[in-house]
């Protein structure tokens, strides 16, 4: 017979759903959904639900009986084991046979062993008495040695949290680079790796628990700013007990059918956690023209602030009566918002180079989120101001994300546009500096972990919007996927749209350098680069390329506009 027990995973810091540390269980409960309702009633009244309707085997009742019967069995080994008061929470799965138990704890090998000895009485349910099997799991938990507490730490310095599905690296690296300005020794933690005082010290994604925690204990940082990625929070559990100012930049479909994660809803849940840690008095920078993201504000205990494109926004509205705060954008001014206050204009659009003087709808989206978390955490206006100024779309200060260079006439961008979101920004950016008349080119990729629905919608994405358009592949992320099913699935998407000659490249450099020999003066090639970029920026530099400076990204924005 199949183990009851699918997964046991320990959660050593606030996640889904708990703020706490947690122990989660993925539990087969067919053996509960096809026992006869007689079986099924012992069961119920053994573990204390009187007058329950278990209702027939494989039904949609026995389903939600499982699920009300698994959460008071919890409770029962708990109670006759010597826990009174224990919370459970209990969520359905896309199989129906499958349910996600969770439970806080205070004591690693107790919680585990609770949770085996759990899916024990599932396993004894077919055949066992059910009082004997549930005797024993309560005996079993008692017997067991306690073990050791959770890790969580308590920051000691201020903690700035960011996640979101686009936007979140960039973000967070803007919000490093202004507190830099400011002069403080901050540590930060992203998908690229650990950075303490701007200098790298250890490469990898540190976007869950581990990143935040090996910033934190070093011992000179003054201000720590965590990127915190939907992983983490699902697999470990977040590694702080709170932040002080937390930032959600977008809910975007990402990572679906992963984790139990299925729905851009649930996906909007998971992040939720973050601002949910947010100190009371602290502040939780939401995105105000996401729904998602602007709902957020009911599970808060922190200061609502938002941000915003549109000035006249009824989300902006909303929050200022709630004596929230907003950063927005009026007449081409960056401006934060206050209750019964004028305005407060920053900065221009046009003198923050990462927007583009405002073409990048998303860069526009991440720098007023900057902005916002920046003088929530108690950085000076003027220095808010300076960091906008300085912090460039270049391979310096923000690697892999919307990186320009000039190759002769040939303007070249690289960008990780991971997802649907991603890869209609850099669309739309490539649009914003191309000249009249000149093509987009554009290598697209995909890694392996990504449903096939998506994967597809970038193959239709690509070959809709651009004029020419190859695949470069991406050996270090098929996670699993054969190269052929990939290239199949982003060339089934361009034939949606007529597109069927798409010609691909083993890697990301071969596929840059077969767009930029055929490119003429004029025309903008693009790479999804991920796996390869720094071969990418070497590649770039060997023939002749040079990062683009603001002022040649303001001629080039200029140009593409007739002006």
């Amino acid at each position: 017979m199949t183990s009851a027990l699918v997964e046991l995973r320990v959660l050593e810091g606030p996640n889904l759903y708990f703020p706490r540390a947690a122990i989660k269980l993925t539990l087969d409960i067919s053996g509960l959904a096809a026992a006869p309702e007689e079986r099924a009633a012992r069961f119920a009244q053994r573990i204390g639900l009187r007058n329950a309707r278990p209702g027939v085997p494989d039904s949609g009742f026995r389903q939600r009986f499982a699920a009300r019967a698994i959460a008071r069995l919890v409770r029962a080994v708990a109670a006759e084991s010597g826990t009174n008061r224990l919370a459970v929470r209990v969520r359905p799965t896309s199989d129906p046979h499958q349910l996600v138990v969770a439970y806080p704890w205070l004591h690693r090998e107790r919680a585990q062993v609770m949770g085996r000895a759990v899916a024990g009485v599932l396993d004894a349910l077919p055949a066992t008495d059910i009082d004997e099997a549930v005797s024993e799991a309560a005996a079993c938990v008692a017997a067991a040695q306690a073990g050791a507490a959770p890790h969580t730490i308590t920051p000691r310095v201020p903690v700035v949290a960011v996640t979101g599905t686009n936007g979140k690296t960039t973000t967070s690296r803007m919000i490093a680079h202004i507190a830099r300005t400011w002069g403080k020794l901050v540590g930060w933690s992203n998908t690229d790796g650990i950075y303490i005082d701007g200098e790298l010290v250890e490469a990898g994604d540190y976007s869950g628990p581990s990143g935040a925690g090996r910033v934190l204990a070093h011992k000179e940082v003054q201000l720590a700013v965590t990127e915190t990625a939907r992983g983490g929070i699902l697999l470990k559990g977040i590694g702080l007990t709170r932040n002080d100012v937390s930032v959600v930049t977008n809910v975007s479909a990402d990572h679906l059918g992963m984790q139990g994660i299925d729905t851009v809803d649930q996906l909007a849940e998971v992040k939720s956690v973050v601002p949910q840690i947010t100190k009371k008095g602290g502040w939780a920078v939401l995105n105000a023209d996401d729904p998602r993201v602007f709902a957020m504000r009911g599970v808060i205990k922190a200061q609502p602030w938002v941000f915003s494109r549109d000035p006249d926004s009824p989300a902006i509205r909303e929050v200022l009566n709630a004596g929230g705060r907003a950063t927005t954008v009026i007449d081409g001014w960056v401006a934060v918002l206050a209750p019964a206050s004028d305005p407060d204009p920053l900065v221009e659009l046009v003198d923050v180079p990462m927007t583009l003087a405002g073409l990048s709808r998303f860069n526009v989206e991440n720098s007023l989120a900057a902005a916002s978390a920046a003088l929530a955490i108690g950085i000076p206006r003027h220095v808010v101001v300076e960091g906008l100024r300085t912090f460039l779309p270049d391979a310096e200060h923000n690697p892999g994300r919307m990186n320009f260079f000039s190759i002769g006439e040939v303007s070249v961008v690289i960008d990780l546009a991971h997802n649907e979101a991603g890869l209609e920004a850099l669309l739309e950016i490539m649009n914003g500096v191309r000249r009249p008349g000149a093509r987009l080119l554009l290598a697209l990729g995909a890694v392996g972990d990504r449903q096939d629905e998506l994967i597809e919608k970038l193959g239709e994405i690509g070959a809709r919007d651009s004029d020419v358009m190859v695949i470069a592949h991406k050996d270090r992320y098929l996670r699993g996927r054969p190269v052929a099913e990939l290239d199949g699935l982003m060339r089934t998407g361009a034939e949606r749209v007529g597109v069927t000659d798409v010609a691909s490249h083993p890697t990301e450099v071969a596929g840059l350098a077969a767009l930029v020999e055929q490119a003429q003066p004029g025309d903008v090639v693009a790479l999804m680069c991920h796996a390869e970029r720094e071969a990418v920026y070497a590649w770039i530099a060997e023939h002749g390329g040079t990062p683009d400076s603001p002022g040649t990204l303001a001629a080039k924005v200029r140009a593409a506009a007739g002006s």
